[in-house]
């Protein structure tokens, strides 16, 4: 069963820990992160973008497909769906396919759009029971054609789309999408700290997981930092375990070439970086 991320994330937010949202991309994916949130016992959020969704086939393929691995694994620790980085067409489709969770991205909008935009998201998810992440400032780097640059997020601007009542709010604090440059010039634990101060309760969001020091990490969490997003960081696992396999030519070995066995240690790479992941964001037997 899907739920709103809204009593994870509020559980997260008093604990001082962290839930995970894990991009999924397919079959795979899926199945990698529902078993790893189940073995650990924790609470999980399966992100989609609206490229990953037109991938799958659209958002009801992924709603179905969800629901039905839920029931079929026998998962029982909250699962949340939900919508990554989605444009106001993007969220309407995703509340009406199913998700039980929602991100509106209005972080490119002059503020006064954003909070039209976001106040009116609001009543709509209230009256449907979901959750919904606003996001102020932008996140660096580009996700399925979301080019931020990464600019740090205004506290006051925060304050005024934490005060429409949502769920939580990715706030940009110099955190970008992909691998981090060298020259990466780390968090601004001084903008995080401002906008936690500004909007209380409200559980924040920190977007581009892939790449930071366990240290800041660690630090964000403290700050009020309650839902972490990892993408990258699977799709090279992923990737390196699967160039591993052709490479020693195991799939040129008996019936190596079945998608089976093919993808196997490539899914097992994902559930590894799931793992350490829920481990380093305090989550694990918190479901």
């Amino acid at each position: 069963m899907l739920v709103s991320a809204k009593e994870m994330l509020t559980k997260a937010k008093a604990g001082h820990y962290a839930v995970g949202q894990f991009n999924i991309n397919n079959l795979e994916w899926t199945k990698a992160i529902l078993q790893t949130a189940q073995e650990l016992n924790s609470p999980v959020i399966l992100g989609v973008s609206e490229g990953a969704g037109k991938y799958m086939c659209g958002f009801k393929t992924v709603t179905n497909m969800v629901k039905a691995m839920i029931d079929e694994l026998g998962i029982t620790v909250p699962v949340a769906l939900h919508l990554d980085h989605g444009s106001y067409e993007g969220c309407y489709k995703c509340i009406e396919a199913g998700f039980s969770s929602i991100m509106f991205d209005g972080s490119h909008y002059p503020i006064e759009e954003n909070v039209a935009k976001t106040k009116e998201l609001v009543a709509v998810c209230e009256e449907k029971g979901l959750s919904l992440e606003a996001e102020v400032g932008s996140i660096g780097g580009e996700e399925d054609g979301v080019v931020g640059m990464g600019e740090c997020a205004d506290p006051n601007e925060c304050k005024m789309i934490a005060d429409l009542g949502v769920t939580m709010l990715a706030a940009g604090i110099g955190n970008i999408h992909g691998k981090y440059p060298e020259n990466w010039q780390g968090l601004s634990f001084e903008t995080l700290a401002a906008v936690s101060e500004k909007v209380g309760e409200m559980p924040l969001v920190l977007h581009g997981g892939t790449g930071i020091p366990e240290d800041m990490i660690k630090k964000a969490i403290s700050l009020g930092v309650s839902k972490i997003n990892v993408n990258t960081e699977c799709q090279l696992a992923f990737a390196a375990a699967t160039r591993a396999y052709v490479e020693a030519g195991k799939d040129l070995s008996g019936k190596g070439f079945d998608p089976r066995k093919l993808l196997a240690p490539g899914v097992e790479a994902i559930k590894a970086t799931v793992k350490e992941k829920m481990e380093l964001f305090g989550s694990v037997g918190k479901a």
